[in-house]
């Protein structure tokens, strides 16, 4: 059969990095696919005697790789499937170059108030919007070019008033309903989570089905880029699950 364009592949976390069985699963859908690559290699090993061609060829290890690109950045993928960690509603973000304009009059201070009623977290720097240097931070009495902080509230010299400032700073959100939060642990060696991946292709009627039981993700890239979108390489490997079953391919 013939087929044309990327398809669509969906993947389903089944164990996380602990190793133990997800119960309740969310597929991931990969959006926005640009591309998808699965190789099936074998090795193989070669009987010479005398002569010039062999004259026995048998198989060795075989291995199932496979690589897509997408358009569409998920969480979840690189959360559930190479980190193999479980989300929780609740954010971790930052806020950059916030614009604020440094009070008239004492005590000079701006207080922040991070988004959907956020807790401040930490500083990320302050910029004078006029001549974009970045501000000093000192730890109290602050003089021209310089700022202090204590508890999400930035302090001021006298003669910085009324300047303009572009604030930065991270914040987080302990219960979010619209977040999802995917921790970073450091696990042990060998801690490995595992996810089916189903590829699916149409064309003229005809379709084309592969199924691998048990992928390992090994890279998940993020190259963002200056004028162009970001396109996220995935590249994984299948082996077989505990049935012993690597997967199948159907076309119909």
């Amino acid at each position: 059969m013939l087929t044309f364009g990327a398809g669509k592949l969906i993947a389903v976390p089944t164990t996380d990095a602990a190793g133990n069985t997800i119960a309740v699963p969310t597929p991931v859908a990969v959006a926005v696919l640009q591309d998808v690559t699965v190789d099936i290699d074998y090795e193989t090993k070669t009987l010479h005697g005398e002569k010039q061609f062999a004259v026995a060829v048998a198989r060795g290890k075989a291995k199932i790789g496979w690589k897509a690109k997408t358009g569409d950045f998920s969480a979840a993928a690189l959360g559930s499937l190479l980190l193999g960690s479980q989300p929780t509603s609740s954010r971790k973000s930052a806020v950059i170059d916030s614009p604020y304009t440094v009070p008239a009059s004492t005590p000079y201070t701006i207080t922040i108030a991070p988004p959907d009623t956020g807790t401040f977290v930490a500083d990320l720097g302050v910029i004078n919007a006029l001549t974009g240097l970045s501000m000093t931070r000192v730890s109290t009495a602050p003089t021209v070019g310089q700022y202090s902080l204590s508890g999400g509230v930035y302090t001021f010299a006298a003669a910085d008033t009324a300047k303009a400032v572009l604030i930065s700073y991270e914040y987080s959100i302990a219960s979010n309903a619209t977040s999802q939060l995917f921790n970073i642990t450091n696990n042990l060696m060998g801690y490995t989570p595992t996810f089916s991946a189903l590829f699916y292709n149409e064309y003229m009627g005809k379709k084309l089905v592969m199924k691998l039981n048990a992928c390992v993700m090994g890279k998940h890239g993020l190259p963002f880029k200056n004028s162009d979108f970001t396109m996220i390489d995935m590249d994984a490997d299948a082996f077989a699950d505990a049935s012993g079953s690597v997967g199948y391919i159907c076309q119909y």
